[in-house]
């Protein structure tokens, strides 16, 4: 099964601080575990809200409205994307994150077969593996 660590926002990551050394020394070797425990599918931090652009739809045209966004703790900061046995496995990852304050939180990745229910055929589901097949191929 796949897990997304979803790192929150808080006001430091809001304002571009970025981690000391100390703190990118622990987040490194705590990598490096997920890394030698053969879970570990991507990992990454993001640039503040104030560099990002949203897309909103309705039923009229897409509006663009760029950062920065109100309500911190609704923000993103960084994710972790695992693939383990069980929630209860990404959480216990996710208990071992070297924050000294800071909240992540843990979502399952749906997979193809989930879908499975509104594709009858397998058509869209064989369309979908073919489609990922091509882009790790470029990637």
């Amino acid at each position: 099964m796949r897990f997304m660590m979803i790192v929150k926002a808080n006001k430091d990551s809001e304002a571009g601080v970025l981690p000391t050394h100390e703190e990118l020394t622990a987040m490194g070797k705590f990598n490096e575990e997920l890394v030698k425990a053969g879970i570990l599918l991507a990992g990454e931090g993001l640039h503040p809200s104030s560099k990002g652009t949203r897309v909103r739809f309705s039923a009229k045209q897409p509006t663009v409205v760029d950062g920065p966004f109100a309500e911190t703790k609704e923000l993103v900061a960084g994710f972790w994307m695992l693939e383990v046995k069980s929630k209860d496995e990404a959480v216990a990852w996710a208990r071992r994150v070297p924050f000294v304050e800071g909240e992540i939180e843990i979502r399952q990745v749906f997979a193809p077969e989930d879908f499975a229910p509104s594709d009858p055929t397998g058509e869209l589901m064989e369309q979908e593996k073919q489609l990922r097949a091509k882009a790790a191929a470029t990637a």
